[in-house]
């Protein structure tokens, strides 16, 4: 059996309910692109609001990192990856915890005892030591010499301030070696597998902290990662989850996988990512911002690594290997194969676009190199960001030439593109429990009003397709097959503030998800939500599902207005607005 369809089955037996896989677009969420957690779809019912499905919940999500993409191409690293989660919501705590993750690790999947070491949190001078983690693991069997505490691994918190509290993480011994009496967390042979987050505290803004009267659980364990040491590889690509993907490009290329690691486990990872962002509901293409920025990042840098394979780009490589990863996970998530025609169309018109950008790159090569003995940083680099040329590629033209390249101030140029990119990153790819200020929980109400103007201006056919809120603006995709008219947007302006004038109670309720949808309940995306959903309605003008939180009356929101109407993408538009203060 799957390791995913094992997890979900032991929990479920525990009590748990399994919820869907959330998209791997976030919706309402402006601190991430991408979800890149199984606990951020939960986010709102780990602050305090009641789930549909109940106190014990199980599921395998979808989520990408790309904060470390360069790092892709070891033995570990992959951009997309599936978490397996579990969670208590104000209902069992450590005891329960901690118990089930030793059986399911020892019982159902059958890791010895002796392959298995913790840590535990040491405490500090405001939360203490965890000694009731640190006793279950004892009387569990782990010895206490595979037991250590330490402080600042093992406590978790969302921001400067929120909910926090201790974690446990379960290590696994990944090595032929004999294993150590003592457990070293810093000896690489010992991986995490597992973690354990028990949300006991809030701290406050000025560092104070209390208890906090609704504990949660929440868990999670990486399927690759897993996967790999219960089939005994210490190379993820060399897996079940890869097996078929390695194979097609082996016979694509017509090279064998050993020699040829990295630029195959980047074609692998890279598609596979670029397969569930293409997939998702968002409707996301390759552009140069946000979503589409790393999507088209993603391609274009499994293109390179196929050319350095020999694979013929122009050939049909891109969907020969899209389609096994289709068939690998549509099972699991069934918008892969009702999107699957999306999928590879989005493939091949990057791979297109691409060929077209690399031949206007040699085309600068051949300019650029006139008159000259080396190539400096500057333009080694400058063929990198814009033409997508690795440094290898133009090493090779420069050789073939008889020049040099001053690889070293490129690489200098690199490091400091990266950490620009991961400085941006920390603040995109935050996340967590810190957001919800109240003027963004006025935007997000507010998207609820511009979705049902436009479809009483624009027609019925209008639906959302995408948002992002921050604290100076609301950004709305909705589907449209032409640019708003200037009555158009002055008609959803003023629909909006009519709105937001006659001071609409905002109503909540929950009801079957199939009641809700017949009742005529507006859905973003249906396939994330349960049998049981939460409904939010604004007066008699807005009816929608949605995870909240909202204000409580309209007339909270002061004065819509619309910023710029332009195109998102093809049958796209986006409106930027923004709510000012009524005089």
């Amino acid at each position: 059996m799957n390791l995913k369809d094992l997890y979900i089955d032991f929990f479920v037996r525990k009590g748990h309910k399994q919820i869907p896989s959330a998209p791997v677009v976030p919706e309402n969420d402006p601190s991430v692109l991408f979800n890149t957690a199984g606990m951020m779809p939960l986010i709102p019912y780990l602050m305090g609001q009641k789930h549909p499905y109940g106190t014990r919940l199980c599921d395998y999500q979808k989520c990408i990192r790309t904060n470390d993409l360069e790092e892709v191409g070891d033995t570990t690293h992959h951009t997309f990856f599936e978490m397996l989660g579990n969670w208590s919501l104000g209902d069992y705590f450590k005891k329960e915890s901690i118990t089930w993750s030793f059986e399911f690790l020892t019982e159902t999947l059958h890791i010895p005892l002796k392959k298995l070491a913790v840590t535990v949190f040491a405490g500090n001078d405001k939360i203490p030591f965890d000694e009731e983690s640190y006793m279950k693991w004892c009387e569990l069997g782990i010895p206490e010499s595979r037991i250590v505490k330490t402080t600042e691994d093992n406590f978790w918190i969302a921001g400067e301030s929120g909910p926090c509290g201790p974690d446990t993480e379960i290590f696994y011994f990944r090595s032929d070696e004999e294993i150590p009496e003592v457990f070293d967390p810093e000896d690489n042979r010992w991986v995490e597998i597992w973690n354990n987050v028990f949300m006991e505290f809030f701290q406050d803004n000025e560092g104070g902290v209390s208890i906090l009267p609704h504990k949660n659980v929440d868990t999670g364990m990486g399927v690759e990662r897993t996967t790999a040491i219960l089939e005994g590889v210490n190379d993820n690509y060399q897996s079940s989850i890869w097996k078929n993907v390695i194979k097609k490009v082996e016979e694509i290329s017509n090279l064998s996988y050993f020699g040829n690691e990295k630029s195959m486990r980047i074609i692998a990872d890279h598609l596979r990512t670029a397969v569930f962002i293409s997939a998702d509901a968002s409707g996301i293409k390759p552009s140069n911002t946000d979503q589409g920025y790393i999507l088209r990042r993603l391609i274009r840098r499994a293109i390179r690594h196929a050319k350095r394979l020999n694979i013929d780009i122009n050939s049909n490589w891109e969907e020969e290997i899209a389609k096994i990863i289709l068939r690998q996970y549509k099972k699991y998530y069934k918008e892969l194969e009702e999107n699957e025609s999306v999928v590879l169309e989005v493939l091949k018109n990057e791979k297109e676009k691409f060929n077209r950008t690399l031949e206007k790159g040699l085309r600068e090569f051949e300019k650029v190199i006139k008159n000259n003995l080396c190539l400096d940083a500057l333009t080694a680099f400058h063929l990198y960001d814009t033409y997508g040329f690795p440094i290898e590629l133009t090493q090779e033209l420069a050789v073939e030439r008889g020049l040099k390249v001053d690889v070293a101030g490129f690489q200098e140029k690199f490091r400091e593109h990266q950490e620009l990119s991961r400085t941006a990153s920390a603040g995109k790819f935050k996340g967590g429990l810190a957001s919800n200020s109240e003027i963004e929980i006025k935007y997000h109400t507010a998207t609820h009003l511009l979705n049902a103007a436009l479809k009483i201006v624009v027609g019925p056919d209008v639906h959302q397709k995408g948002s992002n809120i921050t604290e100076e603006r609301m950004r709305f995709d909705f589907s449209c097959d032409h640019k708003l008219t200037e009555k158009e947007k002055q008609e959803t302006e003023d629909l909006v503030n009519r709105w937001i004038l006659e001071n609409l109670e905002v109503t909540i309720c929950e009801m079957p998800k199939n009641k809700a949808i017949s009742s005529g309940a507006e859905c973003m995306f249906i396939e994330k939500y349960p049998d049981v959903v939460t409904v939010y309605s604004i007066g008699e003008v807005s009816k929608e599902l949605c995870g909240g939180p909202h204000v409580k009356n309209t007339g909270e929101l002061g004065n819509f207005k619309i910023k710029k109407e332009e195109a998102s993408s093809a049958g796209v538009r986006r409106i930027k607005a923004v709510l000012e203060e009524n005089n």
